[in-house]
């Protein structure tokens, strides 16, 4: 009996003169244990008047993950944050009740020929806890735990498996492991897994049920505990999961929580720029993206 409960192909959409190729939320699947959002960025060459530009936005009831292969995003936001990120290293910002923040090419680098490459992740956060102050920590490349096994190396870039922690700060029980090899090698995890489980192949292919895939697909498990495949040479694949939530997660545009009411105050409090609710991102104030077109229940 197959292990594969779903076979998401990436489908493309536009995060602000850039294009993705998005993998969740899916019309069959709208989460993985606790991942509600995953975007693969790129991998894209940028000439100069290509740049990312994400102009300030806000989010409530999450924590987004920003993980680069390639290239650098400058991240500022509503609590003072002010950060480059570079590939390896893990951009975590936790949102809560509502915080606001800019995602554009560095400065030093928008005159030059660039690219760009990397995951942009949401994860819900617990039910108790989506109303919290906001947060935001930044991890260094070095600091991710890795370790190698039978030639394949292991990455944690977050969440708890294999008896190993990210120092990431996550709010809920999750995995998000990168695995790499060189040459062809069969994996066998599940017991270290748990929850709910999807793959993702960046690199090269794998055997999974006698088939072969490869990019731009998510392959998500009907059980994590059976977690088994074969990597091809020189490839690199990653697993997102972790325990599902009790309660379903409502996304409207930026915002998530198991409330619908408090998304439609954050729709309103968004739109009349109420700056108690979303404060201005400091040294990025002056332009904003507005709300998109929709019915505001309260007015």
């Amino acid at each position: 009996m197959s292990n594969i409960e779903l076979i998401i192909e990436e489908k493309a959409a536009d995060i602000g003169n850039f294009l993705v190729g998005r993998l969740l939320p899916f019309r069959g699947k709208r989460a993985v244990g606790p991942f509600v959002f995953i975007d693969h960025m790129g991998p894209a060459k940028l000439a100069e008047h290509q740049n990312l530009d994400v102009p300030p936005h806000p989010h409530i009831g999450l924590s987004t993950l920003t993980y680069l292969f390639e290239g650098s995003i400058f991240h500022r936001d509503s609590l003072g944050s002010a950060m480059e990120i570079q590939p390896g290293a893990v951009n975590w910002m936790t949102a809560g009740k509502g915080v606001v923040h800019s995602e554009r090419t560095p400065e030093y680098l928008r005159t030059s020929d660039t690219s760009l490459h990397g995951f942009q992740i949401w994860v819900g956060l617990p039910k108790e806890l989506e109303q919290m102050e906001p947060e935001f920590h930044h991890t260094e490349a070095s600091e991710i735990p890795v370790w190698e096994e039978s030639g394949v190396q292991y990455k944690l870039i977050a969440g708890e498996a294999f008896g190993n922690k990210s120092p990431v700060p996550v709010y809920s029980k999750l995995f998000f492991i990168e695995i790499k090899n060189k040459e062809k090698n069969k994996i066998n995890i599940g017991e270290h897994l748990f929850g709910e489980v999807a793959m993702y192949v960046l690199e090269g292919t794998v055997n999974l049920e006698g088939n072969e895939f490869g990019s731009k697909q998510l392959l998500v498990a009907k059980n994590a505990t059976l977690c088994e495949f074969e990597m091809n040479e020189n490839a690199t694949v990653y697993l997102f999961g972790g325990e599902p939530f009790p309660e379903e997660r409502y996304i409207f545009w930026n915002f998530v929580n198991s409330d619908r009411d408090v998304i439609e105050q954050a729709k309103l409090d968004w739109h009349d720029q109420n700056l108690s609710a979303f404060p201005k991102v400091i040294g990025d104030e002056d332009e904003y993206v507005a709300l998109p077109k929709a019915i505001l229940k309260h007015r």
